[in-house]
């Protein structure tokens, strides 16, 4: 059983129709864990995040939680108040998902922020050695609003960049650097790739544009986090 990651989600879970096996990490976001996880998160994005998206959103009638969210609150005060611990037990969980991987005869990839933004590059697992570095053959991918953080020598970490409202000028420069972006739709364009249809993002073309479509509490968004083509507010 693992302790902090999941393949819980159905999004991830069409990985596996090409070839890939991904983990994901929830965190829980700072207006539940006190712990600001998302250091470039905008007032839009926060409004909408994919906290609520799934069954993370789904609360009986009368109640405001779930053992969802309790459970992404636990691991974020875990990782907050006792970081050799969950680094330790992080640890453990990937070996044990590249374990049911190899077992399924499927490539283990993660994604460690997936309701969060952390600069795990940032943070030893082992002495002098990030998670990266630990698991140097394994490929790890995440999204992120922080521009410029020191990863492209880092050959088996991948980022997106994500658009939301008041970052234009960022994505402008996260697309001249060439990182794919993705941008949040009440209804996906035609001619933009989905990015809905895997979330094997380290496999897309470099310097693209890729369209998510509004889940959760983003359906009734209207901060200009996203974009909308067919709804006026």
């Amino acid at each position: 059983m693992f302790k902090l990651l999941s393949t819980a989600n159905p999004k991830i879970q069409k990985g596996t129709e090409r070839g890939y096996l991904s983990f994901i990490l929830h965190l829980a976001p700072s207006t539940l864990s006190g712990h600001n996880t998302c250091p470039k998160a905008t007032k839009g994005c926060i409004a909408a995040c994919l906290n609520t998206a799934g069954r993370g959103g789904m609360f009986k009638r009368g109640e405001t939680t779930n053992v969802i969210q309790k459970a992404r609150i636990r691991k974020t005060n875990y990782f907050y108040n006792d970081r050799a611990g969950f680094m330790f037990d992080l640890m453990q969980d990937i070996k044990k998902g590249i374990r049911l991987a190899n077992k399924l005869g499927l490539e283990p990839v993660f994604r460690l922020n997936g309701t969060s933004d952390l600069s795990w590059e940032k943070y030893d697992m082992l002495p002098g050695m990030n998670v990266f570095e630990v698991f140097a053959g394994i490929q790890f991918y995440d999204y992120t609003k922080v521009l410029g953080r020191k990863v492209k020598h880092i050959e088996n970490y991948h980022l997106t960049f994500s658009k939301a409202d008041g970052n234009d000028s960022d994505v402008a420069e996260a697309l001249m650097q060439g990182m794919s972006v993705v941008a949040v739709y009440d209804k996906i364009p035609e001619g933009v790739p989905s990015a809905d249809e895997t979330d094997l993002r380290f496999l897309d073309p470099k310097g693209i544009m890729l369209g998510l479509k509004a889940k959760g509490k983003a359906k009734k968004d209207y901060t200009g986090f996203v974009i909308r083509l067919t709804e006026q507010a």
